[in-house]
């Protein structure tokens, strides 16, 4: 642990993890966009093209996934506020070496909508492979990650990384 435990927002004088109070920030609008992928095997990129897989519809089955996701962030993630969510889409494109998962939510809020938009990709990377998994059980979810966010203090952030 850090001998500085006062430049840590979420632990408290003593160490002990607390939910930092953001009733002093302004509102404001706030978006978040993440994305993912789940990679998968060649049989089952055909299966999810050809629209055959056995369980439905894959892909519409994980973007409600995510969708739904985003919004029980605060029952997942111990640390994170409750906030009024006023946007979540979540895209899931099929490429040559599985599922592109973007998800973009937004709020007007106190505090931002990173953790929100991340849960909403690994949620619709678990539904998806739920879906898939009697085709590919070797099925990965890899690369979540922030690639940008507004609002707030801190104003527009984007993953230096990002194309």
């Amino acid at each position: 642990m850090s001998s500085d435990i006062g430049s840590l927002t979420h632990i408290d004088e003593s160490g002990a993890a607390r939910m930092v109070d953001v009733s002093e920030k302004d509102v404001g609008a706030r978006t978040a966009t993440a994305t993912g992928r789940v990679l998968l095997a060649p049989e089952a990129v055909a299966v999810l093209r050809s629209g055959d897989v056995p369980k439905g519809d894959a892909l519409g089955v994980a973007r409600i996934a995510g969708i739904m996701g985003a919004k029980r962030t605060p029952d997942l993630v111990p640390l994170c506020h409750p906030i009024a969510l006023h946007g979540v889409k979540v895209e899931l494109t099929i490429v040559d070496a599985g599922v592109e998962i973007s998800a973009r939510v937004k709020t007007a809020d106190r505090t931002g909508v990173e953790m929100e938009a991340l849960t909403a990709v690994a949620v619709a990377g678990l539904a998806l492979i739920d879906m898939i998994k009697a085709v590919d059980p070797g099925a990965v979810i890899t690369d979540v990650k922030v690639e940008e966010k507004t609002g707030g203090k801190t104003g527009r952030w984007t993953r230096p990384d990002a194309g």
